[in-house]
């Protein structure tokens, strides 16, 4: 939805925000946000949230390292909203390296989370019984979080590195009196730097202005261009996460299973098969359509930008290619994915691109089951357009792209880039077209409006992105929906995530800007009920798009400065794409984890056609002059022959 007023929307708004609303104070990226420094002063802890041991702790051996998974207590000092964003903080982890963590049975080592005044951590294992991890109030910020785990797991900052002053300049004479020992170098075999370049983006590093006297910054980046970039809280960068694995000797991931941009011609051991002409197709550009590569837009590139088409242009009705993934196996104890591309429809409104997951019963199953997840069926959008596919495979499976030609004259078809596949939920998306453009339309005020979406059990909200000079925020609000008599009022234990999305083609590579705010069925507003009440016992009734909605609580939250959006690729292609998730964290009230979600599956009217379209493409389809199946490979095999007898005679 492109960027425009909508009075209605603004005018309830803005009298909700003379009522006591849920709130952040404003933060961004490295200016506003309230950092780590900030948040200890005057704590007198070592390094500024180093705690360390107790004199007359006792340890085993050497061993600084946890054994995986790593044990953990939720403290019941601890907000429910910190708790959740705890939470998140693991599935970071998870996504990302192979640390992953589990609640504490009867486990003598153990990390026990509690609320106590700043955000501080021991370094690495270090005595038996529960070690302390504070996350008080302001920490409850998912870098924060990783922060401080990472201290937990063996990590020092970043600009305490024995190298740091080849990429650093402390500047002491601006340091607090009795700080300056939180700026010593580790000496090269206490490093934990695991031979890994120095990273002004590591979440472990301090920002430019950490325990200054007021007189200046305190570290000053011999690259000017990072000057702004030290300090940052989003999340783990690329290199935090290398060090981690190399620090506990692995290379994989507790929930990440594939990444496809097509850059290698093997096309991720992707399998392609068509019952027409021609199938995908990997290219760098189309004929006559204005597409090219997502992974590298608005980057020049040497030759390597690729991405897989399917044309419909010329085709006949009902002519289908289907692309293959390499099978992947489960392992989590949840069986959810979620499957995230990206594609670009140039051609008919009734083109199909069908998405279906085809599970093996075991190794001898080749065939497997075919599963209709998803099905894409509209207008033209002639731009890339990010999707989220929620699936429940249980077994060993593949997701298969299908496109489908429909009536009526094509000059375009579907192209896909930047597939990515985890173990994780999916988010609802909200992709703001033209983004860029209003940024340099020099208008001091604009506002956008997101579609409604439902949460998984059936609460529905809208956004409002409102640009205000240079600082960007976005109020969330309950609304009425199809569900109101079925759902529990007032909401109960919602913990609402508003994510700035990150949008480099890998997932694991992402640093996105996010904050959560969680409802709280006991917070009073300031007419006397309850804040998050069901939305039709309000009386503020708004019509949007020609619907009729009462509007319920809202939330605020103030998330990043103009300047910051160039800090990574959260504007792509001119476009900003906000991500959305209200999980249900109430079970945190007596446990340390949450149940599994449940997948919410959709019907299609559409079945698997012949019994051709359900064998796996590397079966079905020649590729070459060799052929997988075994009639194809003896006519292959007789054409040989033949062409030997030729030479020979």
């Amino acid at each position: 939805m492109h960027l425009c007023a909508f009075p209605l929307l603004s005018l309830a708004l803005a009298l909700y925000h003379a009522l006591p609303v849920v709130t952040f104070e404003e933060v961004s990226i490295s200016e506003k946000w309230k950092s780590i420094p900030d948040i200890n002063n005057g704590l007198n802890l070592t390094e500024g949230d180093v705690m360390e041991p107790r004199q007359g702790s006792i340890t085993v051996g050497n061993q600084s390292w946890w054994d995986l998974p790593v044990p953990y207590k939720l403290s019941a000092n601890l907000s429910m909203n910190d708790r959740g964003v705890i939470l998140r903080a693991f599935e970071q982890f998870r996504l990302k390296s192979c640390v992953d963590f589990k609640p504490r049975a009867a486990e003598e080592f153990y990390i026990s989370v509690e609320s106590h005044e700043g955000c501080w951590s021991y370094i690495g294992r270090s005595s038996l019984g529960g070690q302390t991890l504070s996350i008080g109030n302001g920490c409850g910020i998912k870098g924060i979080v990783e922060h401080e785990f990472l201290h937990a797991l063996g990590f020092y900052h970043e600009h305490s590195r024995y190298d740091r002053d080849d990429y650093v300049t402390i500047n002491y004479e601006n340091i607090t009196k009795g700080y300056e020992s939180y700026f010593n170098k580790r000496s090269e075999n206490s490093s934990t730097s695991q031979e890994t370049p120095y990273d002004y983006y590591s979440v472990m590093h301090f920002d430019k202005n950490a325990f200054s006297n007021g007189n200046g910054s305190t570290i000053i980046t011999k690259q000017p261009k990072f000057q702004d970039v030290i300090g940052q809280l989003m999340e783990m960068s690329e290199y935090d996460v290398i060090e981690l694995n190399k620090l506990y000797k692995c290379n994989s991931s507790v929930s990440f299973l594939d990444h496809c941009s097509f850059d290698d011609e093997s096309l991720c051991q992707m399998s392609v098969c068509s019952a027409a002409d021609f199938g995908w197709q990997r290219v760098k550009t189309v004929s006559g359509i204005n597409v090219t590569d997502h992974t590298y837009l608005g980057k020049e590139v040497n030759g390597t930008s690729f991405f897989m088409h399917f044309s419909t242009e010329g085709r006949m009705e009902g002519d289908t290619a289907r692309m293959e993934s390499k099978t992947m196996t489960p392992t989590r104890d949840c069986k959810v994915q979620c499957l995230q591309f990206y594609y670009y429809h140039s051609g008919n409104e009734s083109d199909q691109l069908n998405i279906w997951i085809r599970e093996h019963q075991n190794e001898a199953d080749s065939r497997g089951t075919l599963r209709l997840m998803d099905q894409i069926i509209e207008p033209p959008g002639n731009y890339w357009k990010l999707h989220h596919v929620p699936l429940n495979a249980n077994k060993s499976f593949q997701v298969v792209f299908e496109a489908r030609k429909g009536a009526g004259n094509s000059s375009g078809g579907f192209s896909l880039d930047d597939i990515n596949i985890s173990e994780t939920e999916c988010p609802l998306t909200w992709q703001i077209r033209d983004f860029e453009k209003i940024l340099n339309s020099g208008s001091s005020e604009q506002s956008a409006l997101s579609p409604f979406y439902y949460s998984s059990d059936g609460y529905r909200f809208g956004a409002q992105l409102e640009l205000y000079k240079d600082q960007l925020t976005i109020v969330v609000g309950s609304v009425s929906g199809a569900y109101d008599d079925q759902l529990q009022w007032p909401c109960p234990w919602r913990q609402i995530t508003v994510q700035i999305l990150d949008q480099n083609p890998h997932i694991q590579k992402r640093m996105s800007f996010e904050q959560s705010i969680t409802t709280d069925p006991k917070l009073i507003g300031y007419f006397g009920s309850y804040h998050w009440d069901n939305p039709r016992n309000n009386n503020i009734q708004i019509i949007i798009e020609g619907e009729s909605v009462f509007l319920g609580g809202i939330a605020t939250f103030v998330l990043l400065a103009q300047k910051d959006l160039t800090k990574r690729e959260f504007i792509k292609g001119g476009d900003l794409i906000v991500l959305f998730t209200m999980q249900d964290i109430s079970a945190l009230i007596q446990n340390d984890s949450l149940p599994c979600p449940k997948v919410t599956l959709k019907s299609f009217n559409i079945s698997t056609n012949a019994s051709a379209q359900q064998e796996p493409c590397a079966s079905s389809e020649c590729v070459d002059i060799f052929c997988s199946s075994s009639a194809t490979t003896a006519s292959s095999l007789i054409i040989l022959v033949l062409c030997f007898l030729l030479l020979v005679n």
